[in-house]
């Protein structure tokens, strides 16, 4: 149990740590956050235009509209612009409680590799990083991949967070776990 728990911190700690890299220090992720001079413009458009935080897909289609009135609202916005937007009221610097949860969850995920990876007979390092990846890689297709394919973004900084950071908790696992 001790080793579980020890695997389990560990492994947390990497992930945890490895988001922080790749997030605020590298930051291979700023492609994902571009900055316009118009801001304050936009900004106060969406403040008078929306009642509701959320996430809008812009030109959106009224739930209640029949489906010959969505097809004709469809193929009117076809070739036009539009915008996802994920609009808040009130913008929050307290990073504390998120960096926690960020953890937890990490930590979650450590619990749930180790318990796959304790059921493979004679665990080597080879196969821990390859399992690791692996679910690492499922992870990135079937989320941020998929988002991508829908949403026309980049994804190849998530393909790099997957296997970087479960690459190096699977090296860790790997070389831990099976240790008597």
């Amino acid at each position: 149990m001790k080793k579980q728990l020890v695997s389990i911190i560990v492994g947390g700690l990497i992930l945890f740590i490895w988001q922080f890299v790749s997030w605020a220090l590298i930051p291979i992720h700023k492609s994902e956050y571009g900055y316009t001079p118009n801001q304050d413009k936009i900004m106060e458009a969406l403040s008078q235009n929306l009642t509701e935080e959320g996430t809008y897909m812009l030109p959106g289609i009224n739930p209640s509209l029949s489906r010959e009135a969505v097809e004709a609202e469809m193929a009117a916005h076809e070739g036009k612009p539009w915008a996802s937007v994920t609009y808040h009221k009130s913008m929050s610097n307290a990073m504390g409680m998120n960096m926690f949860r960020g953890f937890a969850i990490d930590l979650v995920a450590i619990y749930l590799l180790i318990w796959l990876l304790m059921k493979i007979p004679n665990l080597t390092l080879g196969t821990s990083v390859q399992a690791s990846v692996a679910i690492g890689v499922i992870a990135y297709l079937t989320i941020p991949y998929l988002n991508s394919i829908w949403f026309e973004t980049n994804s190849l900084e998530h393909l790099i967070d997957a296997v970087v950071q479960w690459g190096l908790v699977g090296a860790w696992l790997g070389w831990y776990l099976p240790r008597n």
